[in-house]
């Protein structure tokens, strides 16, 4: 083999994905974790942030989280039929960048058209950068998993950096500094696509084989559908459309979930599957109800842990305080010394015959979860009883939160793109992180709960999730034993 042409074994173009994701999540991270202190920070005094409501900011996170990953379900439609990947990737690097420099801005009326242009961004790249990883593979290639293992340790080297440097920064200077600093970053990231896209060849490069009559229709339609998104994007703006963040969580909640459901039973009967195409959408029906459920706790840390951070744990080390963020290092690097152990766990079961299937794994992901909150109910009691508490709790219940994170999360790529229905391959992608976008509304929804009447109120939320938790992972083990894994 030559390997100068290969990226640690891989196609070269996995290089091209691995750079171009890893500044778009140090972006990402880096401006999610200043968000919710930014809304609740104080309006006086040093770094003033914006004095909303636990209840009102943890709903708009909630809200932000949620569309940034609906927005890959239309962002992959889009790359299928009309852009292609390659150029959607582009398109929504360039968008998310302009994001963050509009968040910025030091000025309040531009917080959410920031926040808009990420969402829009991300929702054009999420998705689909993960479609061509799977398309620099032949269908039978056995390094797909290992290849989607290397491309998630991206996320995880590009979170590190924004909490590093996004984290001092909005912390210690100026909440803006932060936001800008993530902008620096995904120019970055584009600078690097546009450099080496080459690489790619021809993985993702061209939309689906369509009669040119058809393609103008869907792009007409594309045209109508911006021009009605950015009317009423602008009534908000201005103020002609009032919104009760909360109240608009719960219903896009609804909706979300509505949407996936009746996307899932289209795709059953009425998308031209065969029987073995309609055999792993049973499959990756059940693993998307437990991602949904893993996410509504993971992205916790953003909102309910990072208040909780702020508020209640003691985060001196040797005489300097830390920023509130730095205590989010412990996910990427816990996922970077640990990705390579689970691999090698998963490769050591399958040459033994012993691999686990896909829901138990998923099982495993949400045990682990539930083990995470039982740390924090412990952590939550001490506080009761004399605040601050050390930060050791919270390290301890990212480490089994990541755990369950590399238990569930790197597989379930690699299960859409090996068993998704070829032809709907971006949709099916977007249908994946649809799950992370349910799971962000809901981690935004009981954030807020937890958190509204301080302390008290914590554990009672936990409490619940950690019995979902449970009751979930049961099912999927069961299931686990009558649905096995589907064939390519």
């Amino acid at each position: 083999m030559n390997t100068s042409n290969t990226f640690f074994g891989h196609p070269i173009g996995l290089r091209t994905l691995f750079l171009t994701e890893m500044w778009e999540r140090m972006s990402y991270y880096g401006m999610r974790a200043l968000l919710v202190l930014y809304m609740t920070g104080a309006v006086t005094g040093f770094n003033p942030g914006l004095g909303w409501s636990q209840v009102e900011s943890q709903a708009i996170y909630g809200i932000y989280s949620g569309m940034v990953y609906f927005m890959v379900v239309p962002g992959g439609w889009i790359a299928d039929n009309i852009l292609g990947h390659q150029k959607a990737v582009l398109i929504g690097a360039l968008i998310i960048a302009l994001g963050h420099f509009t968040l910025a801005i030091p000025i309040e009326q531009t917080f959410f058209l920031g926040l808009i242009f990420v969402v829009l961004g991300t929702g054009l790249l999420k998705g689909n950068i993960s479609t061509i990883v799977g398309q620099l593979y032949d269908g039978q290639d056995d390094r797909r998993d290992s290849g989607y293992t290397i491309f998630y340790m991206s996320i995880n080297i590009g979170s590190t950096l924004g909490f590093l440097i996004c984290s001092y920064l909005g912390e210690k200077i100026g909440w803006h500094w932060g936001f800008g600093a993530a902008g620096i970053g995904m120019t970055f990231g584009v600078i690097q696509y546009i450099k080496h896209r080459h690489l790619l060849g021809d993985a993702g490069m061209h939309p689906n084989e369509m009669p040119d009559e058809k393609r103008k229709k869907y792009t007409n339609y594309l045209k109508v559908s911006l021009v009605a998104m950015f009317l009423v994007i602008g009534a908000g703006l201005f103020g002609f459309i009032v919104i009760d963040p909360r109240f608009f969580a719960e219903q896009f909640a609804y909706f979300l979930t509505i949407v996936a459901g009746l996307y899932f039973i289209y795709l059953f009967l009425f998308a031209g599957l065969n029987a073995s195409e309609r055999k792993n959408l049973i499959l990756l029906f059940l693993l998307f109800i437990g991602a949904a459920a893993f996410w509504s706790g993971f992205d916790q840390s953003a909102g309910s842990l990072n208040i909780f951070a702020r508020d209640y744990t003691d985060l001196s080390v040797a005489g300097f305080k830390i920023p509130v963020g730095w205590l989010q290092f412990a996910n990427p690097i816990i996922v970077v010394l640990f990705a390579p152990i689970f691999a090698g766990i998963w490769a050591q079961l399958a040459r033994k015959n012993l691999d686990p299937s896909l829901p138990f794994k998923f099982a495993i992901g949400l045990l682990f979860m539930a083990l995470s909150f039982f740390v924090m109910i412990i952590a939550v009691n001490l506080a009761i009883e004399s605040s601050p508490v050390g930060m050791q709790w919270l390290l301890l219940t990212y480490l089994f939160q990541t755990w369950g994170e590399l238990a569930l999360s790197p597989i379930g790529l690699s299960a859409f793109s090996r068993y998704g229905p070829k032809r709907y391959m971006g949709q099916m992608f977007g249908l994946w992180f649809l799950a992370s976008a349910i799971g962000g509304v809901l981690a935004g929804l009981l954030g807020g709960e937890a958190l509204d009447g301080g302390l008290e109120t914590i554990s009672p939320v936990f409490e619940f999730m950690i019995k979902y938790y449970l009751v979930i992972a049961a099912a999927l083990i069961a299931l686990s034993f009558v649905i096995k894994t589907a064939k390519d």
